[in-house]
C-alpha cells in the first residue's frame, strides 16, 4: 500500500487549505439538507407505505457506515478526490477509477436535477432557462474561490433550516395531527422499504463533499473525522423531525399522493401562509445542493485528471483563486447543457445507483485499513458495503439498468485507455 501523502507531498498545483471544522460541517449540511428532503419523501412513501420511517432509519444506518469509512480514509489520504483516491490507494487503480467515474457521472446528473428543481420552484414556465442561469451563477461563485462558497453555503443552510423548522412547528402544533398515522401497517413490504431507503439515501449523500475537499481543509487528520459524523448526525435529526411531522399530518397515503409534501403539509396544518415560504426554501435548498455538487464533482475531476484518467489539462489550478478552474468550467458547461435540454426526472435513481457504487468502493477500501491506520470496527465497512449493494439493486429497474450500463461504459473506456497507454509506438 502507498504511504500517506503529507500535506506538502509535492503534488502539482496544490490547493490552499482554508477550511476549518465549521466550514466543512456547513458544506456537508449544505449538500445533505437540500432539495432532497423537499422531493424524496413522496416517492419513498409510495415505495414503503407506512414503513417510510423504517426506510429512513435504514438509509441512515448505511449512511453512518459510509460516513465512518469515508472519514477514516479521508484522514489517511487528505487529498482531493475522495473515494477515487481511497480506492486507488487501497484496492488498485481500476477501483479508484470506477469510484471516480461513478461519482462524476452520477453527481453530474444530480447537478442537473437540482438546477431543474430551482427552475420548477422559481419560475415553472421557464424551468430550463432558470436552471441554466443557476448553473452559470454558482459556477462563477465556485470559480472565485472555495472560501466564498463556504460563506454562501452558511447562508443557504440557515435559510433552509429556518423553513424546515417552521414546517415542523406548524405541523406539530396543528389540530390535524394524528399519532396513529405513524403506525406501521401491512402495506410496509420488505422490498418497498429497501427501495425507499435507496431513494432517501440520495438526500444523505452530501458528506462526500467534505472528503472530496480533503486538500482544502486545515489539519485534515483531525478536521475530516470530526466534520463528517457531525454533519450526518445533524442532518438525520432534521430529516427525522420533518418526516415525522409530515406523516402526522398527511399520513403515508397522503404523502405518497403529493408531489410537494412540505407545502401540502403546511396547507393541511392550516398554515397556508407558509406555502410561498416553503417554495422559496425549496429553491434555496436546491441552490445550496447545486453549489456543493459542482464543488465536489470538480474536485474529483481534478484528481482524475492528475492521474490522466481524464484530460490532463483539467488538472490546472488557477494561480490567483487557487481552484481547479478548468474542471469547474467543464462541469458547469456539461451541467448547463443537460439542464437546458433534458428531462431529468429519472436522474435521481440513476444518481443513487452511482453514489451507492461509489460508497461500496469506499467501504471496501476501509476494510483494508490496519488498526494502526485508523481502521473502524470491521462491522462498519462490512455493513456499509453490503448495504450499498443491496440498496443499489433495490432501486427501480430502469435506474439499475442505466446505472449498470454507464458503469460498463466507464470500465470499457478504462480498459481501452490502459491498452493504448501500454501499446508500443508503431
Amino acid at each position: 500500500m502507498s504511504s500517506t501523502p503529507s500535506p506538502s507531498s509535492g503534488v502539482p498545483d496544490e490547493l490552499q487549505r482554508r477550511l476549518g471544522v465549521s466550514d466543512a460541517v456547513l458544506i456537508g449540511l449544505g449538500s445533505m439538507i437540500g432539495a432532497g428532503i423537499f422531493a424524496s419523501l413522496s416517492p419513498a412513501a409510495r415505495a414503503a407505505g407506512s414503513g417510510l420511517l423504517l426506510g429512513l432509519a435504514l438509509a441512515a444506518v448505511v449512511a453512518y457506515c459510509n460516513a465512518t469509512s469515508s472519514a477514516r480514509l479521508a484522514a489517511r489520504y487528505p487529498a482531493s478526490g475522495g473515494t477515487y483516491v481511497y480506492g486507488r490507494e487501497r484496492l488498485g487503480e481500476f477501483w479508484g477509477y470506477l469510484a471516480g467515474w461513478s461519482f462524476v457521472v452520477g453527481k453530474t446528473a444530480s447537478c442537473a436535477a437540482m438546477a431543474l428543481t430551482v427552475g420548477t420552484y422559481i419560475w415553472p414556465g421557464q424551468t430550463h432557462a432558470v436552471a441554466v442561469a443557476a448553473v452559470v451563477a454558482l459556477t462563477a461563485v465556485n470559480y472565485a474561490g472555495v472560501q466564498k462558497s463556504a460563506l454562501l453555503t452558511r447562508v443557504v443552510v440557515a435559510v433552509v433550516l429556518a423553513v424546515l423548522a417552521a414546517v415542523v412547528v406548524a405541523c406539530l402544533t396543528s389540530g390535524a395531527v394524528a399519532a396513529a398515522r405513524l403506525n406501521i401497517g401491512s402495506d410496509a413490504a420488505f422490498g418497498g422499504v429497501l427501495q425507499a431507503a435507496g431513494l432517501l439515501f440520495f438526500a444523505f449523500a452530501g458528506y462526500a463533499r467534505i472528503a472530496t475537499l480533503g486538500e482544502e481543509v486545515r489539519d485534515p487528520v483531525r478536521t475530516i473525522p470530526r466534520a463528517i459524523p457531525v454533519a450526518l448526525g445533524l442532518t438525520l435529526v432534521v430529516y427525522t423531525a420533518v418526516a415525522v411531522s409530515v406523516l402526522l399530518v398527511l399520513g403515508s397515503d397522503g404523502l405518497a399522493a403529493t408531489g410537494a409534501p412540505l407545502t401540502d403539509a403546511a396547507r393541511a396544518a392550516g398554515a397556508a401562509w407558509l406555502v410561498p415560504v416553503v417554495r422559496i426554501g425549496a429553491a434555496v435548498a436546491a441552490l445550496g445542493s447545486l453549489l456543493a455538487l459542482i464543488l465536489g464533482v470538480s474536485r474529483t475531476t481534478l484528481a482524475m485528471a492528475r492521474d490522466h484518467h481524464l484530460p490532463h489539462a483539467l488538472a490546472s489550478v488557477h494561480p490567483r483563486f487557487k481552484v481547479p478552474h478548468r474542471a469547474e468550467l467543464l462541469v458547469g458547461t456539461v451541467v448547463a447543457t443537460v439542464a437546458a435540454t433534458a428531462d431529468v426526472r429519472g436522474a435521481i435513481g440513476f444518481s443513487s445507483f452511482g453514489v451507492l457504487t461509489y460508497y461500496a468502493v469506499a467501504n471496501a477500501s476501509a476494510w483494508t485499513l490496519s488498526p494502526a491506520e485508523g481502521r473502524p470496527a470491521r462491522i462498519i465497512p462490512a455493513v456499509g458495503l453490503a448495504g450499498c449493494l443491496v440498496l443499489a439493486f433495490a432501486l427501480p429497474v430502469s435506474s439499475v439498468i442505466s446505472g449498470a450500463v454507464v458503469l460498463a461504459v466507464g470500465a470499457a473506456a478504462y480498459a481501452i485507455s490502459r491498452a493504448s497507454f501500454r501499446s508500443p509506438p508503431a
